[in-house]
């Protein structure tokens, strides 16, 4: 009987699934700022702003913003939002959007104009 190969974990190539039509969206918004960067993260991509995450795009289409603390109950307190929650224990300053909360342009905006403003609260990351 043939032996059976087994790849290891970390050569296995995984595929990151996320709405390429809304990273494109964030890019345009994000096109005159500096030190955007962008990453594979929680499943989806994030566009982080020196080294600091600011917003991103979830594995399931929602929209990742990192608003801080201070300003997360207000983020909640619109539509189409929700803690953002990987592990039963929300991330604190952290929220997710819904498709609907950012169809347009305008919308998808304010929101990334959020996670902007406050990812460049925090020092750059080397």
């Amino acid at each position: 009987m043939a032996d059976l190969v087994r790849a290891h974990p970390a050569s296995v190539s995984v595929a990151v699934a996320y709405d390429e039509e809304l990273a494109h969206r964030i890019r345009e918004q994000l096109a005159d700022e500096s030190g955007v960067t962008e990453k594979a993260m929680f499943g989806g991509l994030a566009f982080l702003l020196d080294g600091n995450m600011a917003v991103g795009i979830s594995n399931t289409g929602e929209l990742m913003v990192r608003v801080g603390g201070d300003a997360a109950d207000d983020a909640l307190s619109r539509p189409h939002t929700r803690p953002f929650d990987m592990t039963g224990r929300p991330m604190k300053g952290w929220i997710l959007v819904a498709p609907p909360g950012f169809e347009t342009n305008r919308e998808l905006g304010t929101w990334v104009g959020r996670g902007v403003g406050f990812a460049r609260t925090l020092p750059a990351k080397g």
